[in-house]
């Protein structure tokens, strides 16, 4: 076979082969592009697919459990009173705690009072071999990233605290905590003190009516779901 340049003098091979470089490098980059999509798309979907199957679970809760939980309540109008003077006096008697953690659940965000009352409990071990098990317990509960109850915590706070527990200690979570802690006082107890649970019970009545379900929004929540929307067609 004779030599492609004699036949085709102005042949330039070397374009050719950088022609079919760049192609087959765009090839590759599009395929990897796509397989980079598809796969931030499913992470996704499954996210959302968490927070819409825990919303589906709260609105199918039988309202009467809620009404139950109120009418069996003994707290004096004194005691409900007191405690409006703090969070803490709040949190510090089991009424209170009860009634606290009953009014969260009727805004989905009861998993900040579960992980307080979790750290708790946590900082009563007393045996040291307990510690760890347990700290993992918490962590891959309420903070490892897309947890079945993760809490809303900084990403600086779930560092330290997954540092922490590697070599557990009675303050591994104290960090953590401390921050949901504020957030529940800032933001949950206010709404308590001005919930209609609340208002009957200051008054002397047990609150007769069902709850007003109040769904809570998470500020990643509707932006995520833009996002998936718009890499629908890679789903099909």
């Amino acid at each position: 076979m004779e030599n492609p340049l004699f036949l085709f003098p102005h042949l330039n091979i070397s374009s050719l082969k950088e022609k079919t470089y760049c192609k087959v490098t765009k090839s590759t980059n599009k395929e990897e592009t796509n397989k980079e999509i598809k796969t931030r798309s499913k992470e996704k979907r499954n996210r959302l697919s968490l927070l819409l199957q825990k919303a589906e679970f709260h609105e199918n809760v039988n309202l009467e459990k809620f009404e139950n939980l109120t009418k069996g309540s003994s707290v004096t109008p004194e005691e409900a009173v007191r405690w409006g003077e703090s969070f803490d006096k709040l949190l510090s008697q089991k009424a209170g705690l009860d009634a606290f953690t009953r009014f969260l659940k009727t805004e989905f965000s009861e998993e900040n009072i579960e992980f307080w009352t979790a750290c708790e409990d946590y900082k009563k071990n007393r045996a040291s071999h307990q510690l760890l098990p347990k700290a993992k317990t918490i962590y891959e509960t309420f903070i490892r990233k897309d947890a079945p109850k993760e809490v809303n915590l900084d990403f600086h706070t779930k560092e330290v605290t997954a540092q922490n527990i590697t070599h557990p200690t009675l303050d591994s979570f104290d960090a953590a905590q401390a921050k949901v802690y504020r957030l529940m006082e800032q933001d949950s107890y206010p709404r308590f003190l001005r919930s209609d649970m609340y208002l009957d019970l200051i008054k002397g009545r047990q609150h007769s009516g069902h709850p007003a379900l109040r769904r809570r929004s998470r500020s990643f929540t509707f932006n995520e779901f833009q996002d998936v929307q718009s890499d629908f067609t890679i789903w099909l």
